[in-house]
């Protein structure tokens, strides 16, 4: 009965186009281009997309002083820290940039145009928290980024609104993918938000096949197994976790930590090293 008369009041509520009322939810520093682009569209203009941009994100004592929180802080932006997300009602469509939290699907309903999602993969390939990382671990040519609609119970699974694929540098470590996708993703977010409506027409399910998934990395992967892994693989360790937790090896019975790396390509009479 709630969720019916939700939706009833989502009909009556739709704005005809921008600019938008915009709730907000993120954490992390890819999450702070997609906000930085919304505070941007919100200029007095003619073509201005948001008209009302209110953050929400998740409380200091569990996670600290987070980079949506200090950016919304410089903007001076209202912010409402999870579970509470401000005002019911009074909000066009939500957007999600690495959040990390599932959204019910009250909460879902109370926008009119539903919840945005910016992932950082070409949906359904790495579902998850850790997109990135896992596109550098495992040597991916390609990626890309994902707009898609939030659905309730189950992270990424939503249909796709926009996507989008670019072509993973050489040698390119996760933070430096990161700041790629991330100004890409701001980019299609406004895109969509553009033609918000049309957008949300055209959506299409994830394809059943090619699901893969980015469970959450912690510090245990950062231990090299030298016995185990080759050259290869512990370069594509390093550029994938290196910037979150240095690589760690024994030597002599001491925990010692690898903060860089060298490449080299050619070592004479080593020529099977990355093999």
């Amino acid at each position: 009965m709630r969720a019916r008369l939700l939706r009833a009041c989502r009909q009556g509520l739709r704005a005809p186009g921008p600019p938008w009322r915009v709730l907000f939810f993120g954490t992390d520093r890819f999450a702070v281009t997609a906000l930085r682009a919304l505070r941007a569209a919100g200029e007095p203009s003619e073509e201005s997309l948001v008209s009302r941009l209110e953050v929400v994100t998740l409380p200091s004592r569990l996670s600290g002083e987070l980079p949506v929180r200090s950016c919304a802080r410089e903007l001076q932006l209202p912010v409402h820290e999870w579970p509470h997300t401000g005002p019911v009602g009074q909000f066009d469509v939500g957007v999600v940039a690495s959040f990390g939290r599932l959204l019910s699907e009250d909460l879902i309903l109370q926008f009119p145009y539903g919840v945005l999602n910016v992932h950082p993969s070409c949906l359904p390939r790495w579902r998850g928290p850790a997109p990135i990382v896992h596109t550098v671990l495992h040597g991916d040519k390609v990626t890309g980024v994902t707009i898609m609609e939030i659905r309730p119970k189950r992270f990424d699974v939503g249909p796709i609104i926009q996507q989008e694929e670019v072509a993973v540098p050489p040698h390119c470590t996760a933070q430096e993918l990161e700041g790629i996708l991330a100004k890409m993703g701001a980019n299609m977010l406004l895109a969509v938000l553009k033609n918000l409506p049309e957008s949300l027409r055209n959506k299409k399910e994830q394809p059943k096949e090619g699901v893969t998934f980015a469970p959450k990395i912690s510090i245990a992967k950062s231990c090299i197994k030298w016995e185990e892994q080759t050259a290869a693989q512990i370069i594509q360790l390093h550029r994938a976790i290196g910037s979150m937790f240095p690589l760690q090896t024994l030597w002599k019975g001491t925990t010692i930590k690898l903060l860089d790396f060298v490449e080299v390509d050619n070592i004479p009479g080593f020529s099977g090293i990355y093999s």
